[in-house]
């Protein structure tokens, strides 16, 4: 896969605020093949709230979309939330913000 950066990267949600969903984007590198990536929100309590993506993954871009939902289908309250992605030994966790 060409063009495709050296490590993994977490971009910043968008829109952001948000309401009521927002796209998560997110690279895993060239020469990982084949990563157990996965992509959790948490709420501003370090909760974990919703659990997006748990599965191997090849070198490529990729985009998530979180519908403002927690794991049990409930909307979430408006607040300060985290997206962390955890590839390997790599954690990278961005900022979010829900408005209602």
């Amino acid at each position: 896969v060409t063009n495709l950066p050296k490590t993994f990267m977490l971009n910043q949600n968008y829109p952001n605020p948000f309401n009521p969903s927002t796209i998560i984007s997110y690279t895993v590198p060239s020469g990982f093949s084949k990563t157990m990536v996965s992509l959790k929100i948490y709420n501003i309590n370090g909760q974990m709230i919703k659990e997006l993506l748990h599965q191997e993954l090849s070198a490529g871009k990729y985009l998530t979309k979180w519908d403002g939902t927690t794991q049990n289908g409930m909307p979430a309250a408006s607040g300060i939330y985290f997206v962390r992605m955890i590839a390997g030994s790599q954690q990278l966790t961005k900022k979010m913000t829900l408005l209602k």
